[in-house]
């Protein structure tokens, strides 16, 4: 995970926001865990919606702290309890996650649920900085790594890890379509049509489901930790999306992160347009590959991916302006980036026939 640097916002312990480093000490006591005083909290990575932060004692030893978003969260939303508990539930399997040290829920102690993981350190590849840093060869290392990582994922035994519960097993394309549907009418800044053609479409050409699988829920080059020797991933971040459905959604969701030379939809991180990273094509040769899944069922889920993703944004451009402390390093999505998206989405669902 980075420090503290020009790519992160950071804090000292007397004004943190949504931390009480007095209580958080305490709760480090009672979990036994051996540390120093005084801790040191720094805002850290780029995401916008749960927060994180780089713990440090003393004697310099590294946590990562996170807890909910500040203001008014949507129902459900941003659960890091549940994250906690899937990450827990994945530690013995091949799937590369941080151990979780501690879960606080009690309002007493603190206004919000709060989840303490081990700090994986490893190249964190969040800034286009960090990627022109690559060498080609470095960028395909890390890029073949990613649907690798997927693929895992998708074949976690979720009897075996007890998350066969984690969620419901009916078909996960009209679970998709209602709760984003529903995020956008809640979350809206504005009206835009095209969203509203674009989910009458995706509930029309609903695949068939075959198979019932772990689902990461927003697996991009941003949400994991690799390796500055190898490019393997190390830790899979940001399991707050996560759920039960059909693991094809995960790689169209990653397609829909992942832009091509040429395309404005990557706001300031078009990272998968440098030389050394493959095309959207390759990457879903590499995964349908590995997988043996349907490439026809993959391309509707590349639509309902960049779908979801305008959704996602302009959730993060409502709660940077209902409360400014929301924002993080890597801004906010304006309304022109997110009419981007949605004229992909589009575009995707006129060449698939949706």
């Amino acid at each position: 995970m980075p420090g503290c640097s020009g790519r992160v916002r950071c804090s000292v312990a007397e004004d943190v926001a949504g931390i009480d480093p007095a209580a958080i000490e305490k709760w480090f006591t009672a979990l036994g865990l051996e540390h120093t005083a005084p801790l040191r909290f720094d805002r850290i990575g780029l995401g916008q919606s749960n927060l994180t932060y780089l713990v440090r004692d003393g004697a310099d030893r590294r946590w990562v702290l996170r807890r909910p978003p500040l203001g008014h969260l949507l129902a459900s939303a941003h659960d890091v309890v549940r994250e906690a508990r899937i990450m827990a539930a994945l530690a013995p399997t091949d799937v590369p996650v941080p151990a979780v040290l501690g879960v606080l829920d009690d309002p007493a102690v603190s206004e919000a649920a709060l989840v303490l993981m081990e700090f994986v350190d490893g190249q964190v590849l969040d800034t286009m900085p960090a990627v022109e840093a690559l060498t080609p060869a470095q960028r395909a290392a890390v890029a073949t790594s990613l649907p690798r990582t997927l693929s895992r994922i998708h074949a976690v035994d979720l009897d075996a890890v007890g998350l066969a519960d984690l969620a419901s097993h009916q078909p996960y394309a009209a679970r998709q379509l209602r709760r984003w549907g529903g995020q956008w009418e809640h979350s809206r800044t504005r009206d835009r049509p095209e969203i509203d053609d674009l989910t009458r479409r995706l509930a029309a050409a609903i695949p068939e489901q075959r198979e019932v699988t772990l689902v990461h829920g927003d697996f991009h080059l941003r949400n994991v930790i690799t390796s500055p020797t190898t490019g393997a991933v190390v830790a899979a971040l940001d399991w707050e999306l996560s759920t039960l459905g059909d693991p094809l959604a995960d790689m169209g969701s990653f397609l829909a992160y992942w832009v091509e030379p040429g395309e404005d939809t990557g706001g300031d991180f078009p990272a998968s347009a440098l030389p050394g990273f493959p095309t959207r094509a390759e990457m879903s040769r590499l995964y349908l590959d590995q997988t043996g899944r349907d490439p026809a069922a993959l391309r509707y889920w590349h639509t309902l991916g960049l779908w979801k993703l305008a959704i996602i944004a302009e959730g993060v451009l409502r709660r940077a302006q209902d409360d400014p402390r929301n924002k993080a390093a890597a801004g906010t999505p304006t309304p022109e980036r997110i009419d981007a998206v949605i004229h992909q989405a589009r575009t995707v669902a006129d060449e698939a026939g949706i």
